[in-house]
């Protein structure tokens, strides 16, 4: 606010006007996991409507949605690159003996709590299926 930057404050307002619904609508307290899974969730939305904005030729409101998810990113834990990822995955896949496509349920379900919000879970599910095949 002392900065006079419009966009940062208006972005963490709308963080936390999330969190709020979110407590009221659950009856229950936000935790880091839970403001983690809404700050990707805003981060997904914003990344969906700045595809819609470029397709419909409104530059101006995607840089706009961009600027918002970098605010966004800024709270998220440092993310894994590739190389990382793919050394999990590969535990798990040992820890859980894991050999063929049908076992991608048990080494998704072990790989989801220990990478929650430190990788995408698309970029995961695609390793794990190369992994795998």
């Amino acid at each position: 606010m002392l900065d006079k930057n419009d966009l940062v404050r208006d972005t963490i307002r709308m963080f936390l006007a999330e969190v709020q619904r979110f407590e009221i609508d659950n009856k229950e307290d936000v935790d880091d996991t839970k403001a983690l899974q809404i700050i990707n969730k805003m981060i997904k939305q914003r990344n969906d409507s700045i595809t819609q904005f470029v397709s419909g030729g409104r530059d101006d409101l995607a840089d706009k949605e961009e600027q918002e998810v970098v605010i966004l990113s800024k709270y998220k834990p440092q993310q894994l690159d590739i190389a990382q990822v793919t050394e999990k995955v590969k535990e798990a896949i040992s820890s859980s003996g894991a050999s063929s496509m049908q076992d991608i349920g048990k080494v998704m379900g072990i790989l989801k709590s220990s990478l929650a919000g430190s990788a995408d879970m698309g970029m995961v599910s695609k390793i794990v299926k190369e992994e795998l095949s």
